[in-house]
């Protein structure tokens, strides 16, 4: 399979912060859906758009906690979303469609990691419910309000390399794996980018997907000390252990791929350290993107999947 996946020399790295990331860039006028915008990663990158002039949507699920740490931002409003329910979704688009404005940047952060088994809506499992569905069924529902040049961007995550899209089996029902769960939603994340971008780019709206880095934020909320010890995201006493990101630091890959000109004319792609990734080892190492999760058959079937179970299909 021949890919895209392949650095450009962005000149950024694993140490940049979302704030270096924009550094330059004048958002002035553009509008930007953050989800998960008011926690760990997704807060920073509310942080980073705000700061070079644009006007962020933070749809919440948690709106007291939102508001509580937004308090102080400017150009921020804050509306209740819940994306493990398709009638909040719904309900949502359909409050900021009403309002006539133009999407210019949205980016899919709120997600959960490795919780325990849970079913939502019909049944379906929790983290591929959450994290895919949710996301899927919002982008589709909000289509006639992306601008041409608009940006989406589907924060998934190394985890993916946990495995692909079990078709035979999308909640579970035969055994739940909670790191196998996230695996398969984290996949769903970059498939969903790469068939997205296929069907929008003639449209002028372009999709990536991205790994933030191995962050200690909320979204660890589900595992205990020794699972963090076990995962090297801390050590014996609860210290965060060399190589992990701060926060800041983390959500510069989804701010340099909702703004950056250096991906002017590029899309469907996977992102780490601030550029696009290269295809990952064949040894089994833990970085780069994992085949399956671009492979355009897969990503079509997930896409035609995902429209049938949430009943929306806008592009």
């Amino acid at each position: 399979m021949t890919t895209a996946q392949h650095k450009i020399g962005s000149g950024f790295g694993a140490g940049t912060t979302a704030a270096e990331a924009v550094a330059g860039i004048d958002l002035t006028g553009k509008l930007a859906i953050v989800t998960g915008g008011y926690s760990g990663i997704g807060l920073e990158t509310t942080r980073a758009l705000t700061a070079a002039g644009a006007h962020v949507v933070v749809p919440a699920r948690r709106r007291a906690t939102a508001e509580e740490a937004l308090r102080g931002f400017e150009n921020v409003e804050i509306d209740e979303l819940d994306l493990g329910d398709l009638d909040s979704v719904r309900e949502f688009a359909e409050r900021f469609l009403a309002s006539g404005r133009g999407i210019d940047i949205f980016i899919g952060s709120a997600g959960i990691m490795a919780s325990p088994e849970t079913r939502v809506g019909p049944g379906w499992e929790a983290q591929f419910a959450t994290n895919h569905l949710g996301h899927f069924a919002l982008v589709n529902r909000l289509r006639s309000a992306f601008t041409t040049g608009a940006r989406v961007v589907s924060v998934s995550s190394r985890g993916h390399h946990y495995g692909p899209v079990r078709f035979d089996d999308l909640d579970f029902r035969q055994g739940y794996d909670k790191w196998l769960a996230y695996g398969q939603a984290k996949t769903a994340n970059v498939l969903f980018a790469v068939h997205l971008d296929k069907l929008a780019r003639d449209h002028g709206v372009r999709a990536f997907a991205l790994h933030p880095g191995r962050i200690l934020t909320d979204l660890v909320r589900h595992l205990d000390r020794q699972e963090l010890v076990d995962a090297g995201m801390v050590d014996e006493s609860g210290q965060v252990t060399g190589g992990a990101k701060t926060p800041e630091q983390g959500a510069a890959t989804q701010v340099w791929a909702a703004t950056s000109p250096q991906l002017d004319g590029l899309g469907g792609v996977y992102l780490e350290d601030c550029d696009i990734a290269e295809p990952a080892p064949a040894d089994g190492g833990r970085t780069g993107v994992k085949d399956y999760a671009i492979d355009p058959a897969q990503a079509e079937r997930l896409w035609t999947v995902s429209a049938e179970l949430t009943g929306v299909d806008a592009f």
